[in-house]
């Protein structure tokens, strides 16, 4: 379930349709909802603190198209990061469904999760995640070492080219140490492409970095996104969320705008 091959960006594969796209994104042929990744139907999750229980989501129905790129804001509190990590089947929903690419993640054991999500998930993280004694390209190799995909050597070319897609290919043998802020999360988003995914998700990608440096990271999802893959990104940050093609406000744990 490949919504994109980053190999087109190099040329090999220039002139995927956006049917074929879809119908790769969601493993099924024909008929009106072959184009939907996600989706969430009443979906309610509950947290328990001590004898007081908390409702994080009321009832969210929300559904996602391939390749679409969508933001999700709301203010501190409204369950936004919640929504995202019960789409990539991080959390689950108290009730309610979920199906991301045609498969029902609330049916799905804790091992199968942890498998479909390192074949079909790129996350990106707000605090970059890099391991430190890594460099940039044995960093973006990690997934693809993770899940034996193909040889070493393959495993390398591809990770070279996930980087020169965001534009560190001069970079890669660099520690992040030795590396901004900006140039991290740079090499975070070409870790979470490292295998092809399904599906980008990104939570808070620019809230550790200034405002010129947030914004050239949203020219780089954006770029991510013109190659096919489907992206959702969380800010808080309203000039951020209006670079999607579509913002689904949170409130309360509630759906209340969706520019869909």
């Amino acid at each position: 379930m490949v919504v994109r091959d980053a190999r087109e960006v190099s040329g090999m594969q220039p002139d995927i349709d956006a049917a074929a796209a879809a119908t790769a994104a969601t493993g099924r042929d024909g008929g009106a909802d072959t184009e939907v990744v996600i989706a969430l139907r009443g979906v309610e999750r509950v947290y328990r603190s001590g004898h007081l229980d908390y409702l994080a989501l009321r009832g969210v129905d929300l559904t996602v198209d391939a390749g679409e790129m969508v933001a999700i804001a709301g203010p501190s509190g409204s369950g936004k990061s919640t929504v995202l990590n019960i789409m990539t089947g991080i959390d689950r929903p108290t009730s309610g469904s979920v199906t991301v690419g045609g498969r029902e993640l609330d049916s799905m054991s804790e091992d199968e999760l942890a498998v479909w999500r390192g074949e079909h998930v790129g996350i990106v993280f707000q605090f970059f995640q890099l391991l430190p004694t890594l460099t940039a390209l044995e960093n973006t190799m990690l997934p693809l070492d993770f899940a034996r995909r193909g040889s070493v050597e393959e495993r390398l070319t591809t990770a070279n080219e996930r980087l020169e897609l965001v534009g560190l290919g001069d970079r890669v043998d660099r520690f992040p140490s030795e590396l901004s802020g900006g140039e991290q999360q740079r090499v975070a988003i070409a870790r979470a492409m490292a295998c092809d995914p399904l599906l980008l998700v990104a939570d808070e990608p620019t809230g550790n970095l200034d405002s010129e440096t947030a914004s050239a990271m949203l020219d780089v999802l954006q770029s991510v996104n013109r190659t096919g893959t489907t992206v959702v990104y969380v800010t808080h940050d309203v000039t951020l969320g209006a670079r999607a093609g579509r913002v689904v406000t949170l409130r309360d744990g509630v759906v209340v705008d969706d520019g869909r």
